[in-house]
């Protein structure tokens, strides 16, 4: 209790900041509290964080919406040859249906395309569509396993009560580091998987109490903690959006809530950026 009257003692310190403009204008003070200047500080690394991975992910989507468009003129490409193809070969038919030399002679006429078709030329162009075409599919399934992979939404319906990062212990009142978000609502929600992935573990930890842990490749990991009951088990595959547990209050807790986590290559990571959706 000590500990708690002091440290609110020393965030309800004033600290003075003195303005000095480069003009014949007077400097100024202002007083604000350390708590309020800490707040504020913290707030702006936050915010630039944010921004920052907004920023990156436009970045992606933009490079993503050039690769395919890059694609879609590769396969416009080929419909042009195959086009071409299907006009010589019905040429070729209405000649080869006349059934006389003499015909085909008289009716072959040399300023149609037949005979602008470099054969070629038109294999390595169906050669290089095709190769196209499977870079299209290799992307696009790589993309498709990384979205899977990645932490997307809301694990469960509620506000944030407790962010990501430094914060005052509830229980114990001391400054501690936060490794994820808290959640909350009410006893008994249903809480959903937030990508593919395999539970690594289901069971109760003494201070997470019912815990749900799921591994969802390329580097991803999620914690889903303080459940009342778990419905998964070690081992089992899930998609976005079933259902791995309820929510509770088991553990140290001071209320019915969520603890999520997301960590990326084995480090949490703020799991705020990843609750929005990435369309």
């Amino acid at each position: 209790m000590d500990k708690v009257k002091h440290f609110l003692k020393q965030s309800l310190t004033s600290v003075t900041i003195m303005v000095i403009p480069h003009s014949k204008q007077k400097p100024f003070r202002m007083k604000v509290s350390a708590l309020v200047l800490v707040s504020c500080l913290l707030l702006s690394i936050i915010g630039a964080g944010y921004l920052l991975s907004v920023g990156v992910k436009t970045a992606e989507y933009y490079g993503m919406r050039k690769k395919l468009a890059n694609f879609s003129s590769q396969i416009l490409e080929l419909k042009v040859v195959m086009s071409s193809l299907k006009k010589a070969e019905s040429e070729f038919s209405d000649l080869l249906s006349l059934k006389s030399k003499k015909k085909i002679l008289e009716n072959a006429n040399v300023d149609t395309n037949l005979g602008a078709l470099d054969i070629d030329l038109l294999k390595k162009q169906i050669d290089e569509s095709i190769q196209s075409v499977a870079e299209i599919r290799e992307y696009l399934n790589v993309e498709k396993k990384l979205y899977l992979s990645t932490p997307v939404g809301w694990p469960v319906k509620g506000r944030v009560s407790s962010p990501f990062g430094s914060r005052v212990h509830p229980l114990t009142g001391s400054s501690t580091f936060h490794s994820g978000i808290d959640i909350s609502t009410p006893m008994g929600t249903k809480v959903r998987a937030t990508a593919d992935g395999i539970v690594s573990f289901s069971n109760w930890h003494s201070d997470s109490g019912y815990i749900v842990t799921l591994e969802h490749g390329n580097g991803y990991r999620t914690i889903y903690a303080h459940n009342r009951q778990n419905f998964v088990k070690i081992g089992q595959r899930v998609k976005r959006g079933d259902i791995l547990s309820l929510s509770g209050s088991t553990g140290s807790s001071t209320g019915p809530h969520l603890h999520y986590e997301v960590w990326k290559n084995g480090i949490h990571v703020n799991p705020l950026p990843f609750l929005r959706d990435l369309s």
